[in-house]
């Protein structure tokens, strides 16, 4: 009888669960209007969804970098996000040291996300954000996968991802055995994957 891996069941769990979860992102009349996990008591948004090549799993860091509008470390607060670094701003996406920006759920609905948390005001968190190009508020890209919570600011700072289930297993290539287990690496490591992304 062949034995059957943790690992395997992991990822094949995580594989399911992004499924899913990308599933009822596809479908609006299917969302039902409420306060988003990965909002700041921002009100919901009736902007059209963003791009849906950015409503996927990712792989590694840098398929995040390269899919997100704004990659900002920061503090989120009770309104939203206060930026306190920019990694990368990329497609018309612009922010600064101490700009404040509104966080919206996908398309400003939540869809039924068990595994998808919530950004609570004080936590430091460096986000992979896209933009609402018509109301300028942003979201994580697909939920927790954009999401990696931060001890400190230097470079030597631990960067753990937000979720084992929807989380990168690797910085630039995607490491199998790591699938559905979380990925940590440092402050240092992210901002260099961003210089790299153009």
């Amino acid at each position: 009888m062949a034995s059957t891996h943790p690992h395997r069941v992991a990822a094949a769990a995580a594989a399911l669960l992004a499924a899913a979860a990308l599933a009822a992102c596809g479908s609006a009349e299917q969302a039902t209007p409420a306060a988003a996990p990965t909002t700041a008591a921002a009100a919901p948004s009736e902007a059209a969804p963003p791009a849906l090549g950015k409503l996927r799993g990712y792989a590694t860091v840098r398929e995040l970098t390269e899919t997100a509008d704004l990659v900002a470390r920061g503090q989120v607060e009770a309104a939203g996000f206060r930026v306190d670094e920019v990694l990368r701003a990329a497609n018309g996406a612009t922010a600064k040291a101490g700009d404040r920006l509104t966080l919206t759920g996908l398309n400003g609905k939540v869809v039924d996300m068990v595994h998808m948390s919530k950004l609570e005001p004080g936590q430091t968190v460096v986000l992979y954000l896209s933009r609402d190009a018509a109301s300028g508020a942003y979201s994580t890209l697909t939920g927790d996968f954009g999401i990696f919570d931060v001890t400190g600011a230097e470079d030597q700072a631990a960067a753990t991802t937000r979720s084992q289930a929807m989380a990168v297993s690797g910085l630039l290539a995607e490491d199998p055995a790591a699938a559905g287990k979380g990925f940590r690496t440092t402050l240092g490591q992210l901002r260099a994957v961003a210089a790299q992304v153009e």
